[in-house]
């Protein structure tokens, strides 16, 4: 079947946010095509009609996270975002991730989101050397199921930007970190559980949590930062319980 003659050709309109400290958008107009995805639209605007487009992205395929953005105020991966279900009356606008500082257009510096991510869950410690045969881990324990529950994060910053505790306190540690420090905190192969538990719960960490869902709503595989924080919480009162 041949294309569409070019008058007959539906266009979608694309706001994208420009610049470094002073943004402001642009707006582009590209073809609208059958399972197009966000992703697509953004490459097809950078090769055709802004080289100067700034983005990252990776896999393509959801299975890295580098090409997160904020399309029409959400925070999604957009190689999995199809056009169909976000454009409104044609139109898409497409931002940064929020709460992290703009490096240029869609790119953000994530510096401080890893930083926190170190500092929640510090490094693992093993219980082991190379010497000894591998830990058994009994894949149908409880803490094993805890663990996995939240393993799966690959750090995308979608949770992050979705966290409205990140937006007004600069200090507070953010979901993904904090999932990450559940999970170390039920790895049964990690040497310093307890020193997970005091750097998830001083300061501005897992007590900062307003519970209000938003990296579990926003997550794109399905997490629940929100689950692994109450844990948190609960296991650091239970050790209060148990000193008094």
């Amino acid at each position: 079947m041949s294309a569409l003659p070019a008058s007959e050709q539906r266009m979608l309109q694309v706001r994208i946010s420009r610049g470094t400290t002073e943004p402001g958008f642009s707006t582009y107009s590209v073809p609208w095509r059958e399972n197009q995805t966000v992703l697509d639209v953004v490459t097809e605007v950078q090769r055709r009609l802004e080289p100067t487009l700034s983005y990252r992205f990776a896999c393509r395929v959801g299975v890295c996270g580098s090409c997160a953005m904020t399309v029409n105020g959400r925070p999604r991966w957009t190689c999995r975002t199809h056009v169909s279900r976000v454009q409104e009356d044609g139109a898409i606008t497409i931002e940064p991730l929020r709460n992290m500082p703009r490096i240029k257009d869609l790119v953000v510096d994530m510096r401080e989101f890893f930083d926190k991510w170190k500092k929640a869950g510090t490094t693992f410690q093993g219980t082991a050397t190379r010497q000894d045969p591998p830990a058994p881990v009994d894949p149908a324990s409880r803490k094993r199921k805890l663990a996995d529950a939240a393993i799966e994060c690959i750090n995308c910053g979608v949770c992050y930007s979705a966290c409205d505790v990140v937006a007004w306190d600069k200090e507070y540690l953010g979901p993904a970190a904090l999932n990450r420090a559940w999970t170390l905190y039920n790895d049964e192969r990690h040497a310093d559980t307890r020193g997970v538990l005091r750097q998830a719960t001083s300061g501005s960490g897992c007590n900062s949590c307003h519970t209000q869902g938003s990296c579990m709503t926003h997550c794109p595989v399905s997490l629940s930062p929100t689950g692994s924080i109450a844990g948190l919480k609960k296991q650091a009162l239970l050790q209060v319980f148990r000193r008094g």
